[in-house]
């Protein structure tokens, strides 16, 4: 046992002594935490939004002096008020100062203004609005079959002018409703309700760090193990630093066990090093330090650590094994979603990311971290990382040569 401890301070000694070692392995992780939460500080906070309308009323009432199109104009002007605790308002509404003003021609100077970009969108209120809906209630023909309609005008290609006709839209449903009531054309009783269940923390808003976070500790994890591993064996076999070993009493299953344990040692200062730069630094709240994240943070190293051996097993000199670590690292890391969520990836791509331990682990750390909601159950993502596991101890444990002489 106590050549197991010795062999582990080794390996932790040589990793911080060595200055390439000490920047990949430590100082890498923590500049990339820092880079990518520097850039993408606001995703995933909740931000207001305000969308610049305008809403043009050419509408006179109904010959019964009805005005339905001065209750839409209203509806706006009362969602353009700032909210509660300084809030600001869903709309920033432009309309007519004066009554006198030429509505014809103030609707042709904001649509020239929708144009240029100055507003997201123009609502206008067709004149006979008001008339049309009572002709329609009574059961009158309409002229010409023309139902009452509010048109809005928009930008094409525009984000934001795209956004605000979806909640305008919805705006208006609301209004409608209010119009069949005063109409008594509304029946409660066959309304279609609308239920509310968040999924989710409901405590609290998740931002783009608490995701980053894991990521980045993951993402130490698996570069460690995907080089490290495969670069001590095979470098120390090149060099016959190994046989020096195998000429002690030490044996293979004691240096895999020493080395694994210095290694856990690596990732353990990693660990504190990433989140204590998270917690501080730019305000993540991530609690890590709990059974079940630790122990996916756990059956993290061990599967980096069972991916590196393998690659040690299939690579002949240390030159190949660092050419394959670096042919399946970048795959496995962006595939895995440690930095950004993989929703969207293409059909070819996801068989990829599904047979991807990293996805497995990344996910259910997170679910497990309540940063985010979980894509695969608890079993699964436990049994596929496992799998790996013992995969790759099957293949390294017949492939594998520790000596250039065996």
């Amino acid at each position: 046992m106590r050549g197991i401890v010795y062999l582990a301070r080794a390996h932790l000694a040589i990793a911080l002594r060595e200055r390439i070692t000490l920047f990949w392995f430590l100082v890498f992780p923590l500049f990339l935490l820092a880079l990518l939460a520097a850039i993408f500080t606001n995703v995933g906070q909740t931000t207001s939004l305000t969308f610049n309308i305008a809403v043009v009323n050419l509408d006179q009432g109904s010959a019964g002096r009805v005005d339905f199109g001065a209750l839409v104009a209203g509806t706006f002007r009362e969602l353009s008020q700032p909210g509660a605790l300084g809030k600001e308002p869903l709309f920033r509404m432009h309309e007519p100062a004066r009554e006198d003003t030429d509505a014809a021609a103030y609707l042709a100077s904001e649509i020239e203004a929708l144009k240029v970009g100055k507003r997201d969108a123009v609502v206008e209120i067709p004149a006979g609005f008001s008339d049309t809906l009572l002709a329609a209630a009574r059961g009158s023909t309409v002229v010409e079959g023309a139902p009452a309609r509010v048109i809005v005008h928009t930008s094409g290609g525009r984000t934001s002018s795209d956004m605000a006709l979806g909640i305008i839209e919805e705006v208006l449903v609301g209004v409608d409703k209010q119009i069949l009531t005063q109409l008594g054309l509304f029946d409660a009783a066959r309304a279609v309700l609308v239920g509310r269940q968040e999924v989710g923390s409901e405590n609290r808003s998740v931002g783009y760090v608490d995701f980053l976070v894991p990521g980045v500790v993951l993402m130490g994890f698996f570069t460690a193990g995907l080089f490290s591993v495969p670069g001590t064996i095979l470098f120390g076999r090149e060099r016959r630093i190994l046989r020096a070993y195998w000429v002690t009493p030490l044996d293979a299953p004691r240096f895999l066990a020493g080395f694994s344990l210095g290694h856990l040692g690596l990732c353990a200062l990693q660990f504190v090093c990433v989140w204590l730069l998270g917690r501080f630094a730019f305000g993540a709240h991530v609690n890590l330090f709990q059974p079940l994240p630790m122990l996916y943070l756990v059956l993290s190293v061990v599967t980096f650590l069972a991916l590196g051996f393998l690659v040690a097993a299939l690579a002949p000199t240390p030159n190949a094994g660092m050419a394959i670590a670096n042919i399946v690292n970048m795959p496995l890391m962006f595939l895995g979603g440690l930095f950004f969520p993989t929703g969207s990836v293409p059909p070819a791509l996801r068989v990829i990311m599904m047979a991807n331990p990293v996805t497995y682990l990344a996910d259910g750390l997170r679910a497990s971290a309540d940063v985010s909601t979980a894509s695969f159950p608890v079993a699964v993502s436990l049994a596929v990382p496992c799998a790996w596991i013992v995969g790759c101890a099957i293949v390294a444990s017949f492939r594998l040569k520790w000596d250039v002489g065996r």
